[in-house]
């Protein structure tokens, strides 16, 4: 059996910190799909799911255990869909974490999928696609918390 796992999130942007997870995780799994929440999300000026998921394909262009696909609904309903057992969530500190408890509990009671949580690389636990964001509003360059595709 192909063990597969789904690594979801809006992914505005993809940070060092998605890129450290999506790493740690493919040791895990054979197959490991980043799911890319669709355009009908509401959050104010995202780049369309198309232009966020062609990012992400760029960084793991070479790396066949790795799919980007788009999905809109609940993550478990996508994980069935691609044949995932587990999703995979980083967890930055204890908020996340509570936050993350009732999602896996729901996950594992209606959707029969287990949760893997990986934490946060104690230098990265700071970055988040929403500060890079804000950051971004006031003209910071935030290319260093961006991922570079590996040569």
């Amino acid at each position: 059996m192909i063990r597969t796992g789904v690594f979801v999130g809006s992914f505005n942007p993809f940070t060092i910190g998605h890129d450290s997870i999506v790493r740690r995780a493919l040791s895990l799994f054979d197959r490991l799909v980043i799911g890319v929440v669709g355009d009908n999300v509401h959050k104010p000026d995202m780049p369309s799911a198309e232009a966020r998921m062609e990012a992400i394909r760029q960084l793991y262009a070479d790396d066949k255990r790795i799919e980007v696909k788009s999905y809109d609904g609940l993550a478990m309903d996508f994980a069935k869909a691609e044949g995932a057992q587990f999703i995979v969530k980083g967890v930055r500190s204890v908020s996340d974490f509570e936050y993350e408890q009732w999602q896996a509990d729901f996950n594992r009671r209606i959707g029969g999928i287990e949760t893997i949580l990986l934490y946060t690389e104690p230098e990265l636990a700071s970055i988040s696609s929403s500060a890079l964001r804000e950051l971004q509003h006031f003209g910071v360059d935030v290319s260093p918390y961006l991922p570079k595709k590996s040569i």
